[in-house]
């Protein structure tokens, strides 16, 4: 099974795990090739649809990360995203969909080695997993 067809779409908040990201980039640490980077301003704006619309999209694997719990930003974000998290893999549950194909976890501005663990975590479980084929009636594009 070729790794690039396990793409992994990856929402790093502005504040927090953006910069751990790059953090990681500038340490030159491995980070997977297969990881597709969305910069929100805050991990609370990630939405289940987005979610939902990257599995739709091809994507087999969905990786939220924000801020620890207390720091941030915007005060009550990532208390906002842990709660939404839950429900879609609740949502992915009645969809026949593996839960572990989304992970939300917490990294910070300074933990550029945490970034790359979390990262490299992702992606050994989606390989695991193998690819999303999303079944034709459940996630067919509507034009």
């Amino acid at each position: 099974m070729k790794d690039e067809k396990l793409t992994i779409v990856t929402f790093l908040c502005n504040w927090c795990s953006y910069e751990g990201a790059d953090k990681a980039g500038n340490a030159r640490l491995s980070c997977p090739a297969n990881i597709r980077v969305i910069r929100v301003m805050c991990s609370g704006r990630v939405e289940p649809q987005f979610a939902i619309q990257a599995f739709r999209d091809g994507a087999s694997g969905v990786l939220i990360l924000g801020c620890h719990p207390g720091d941030c930003h915007y005060k009550k974000g990532n208390y906002k995203v842990l709660r939404r998290t839950i429900l879609l893999k609740k949502m992915l549950k009645q969809f026949g969909i593996e839960e572990d194909r989304v992970r939300l976890d917490w990294v910070s501005a300074s933990e550029g080695e945490r970034f790359a663990k979390v990262a490299n975590e992702m992606v050994e479980t989606i390989k695991q997993l193998g690819p999303f084929h999303p079944s034709e009636n459940l996630y067919s594009k509507k034009n």
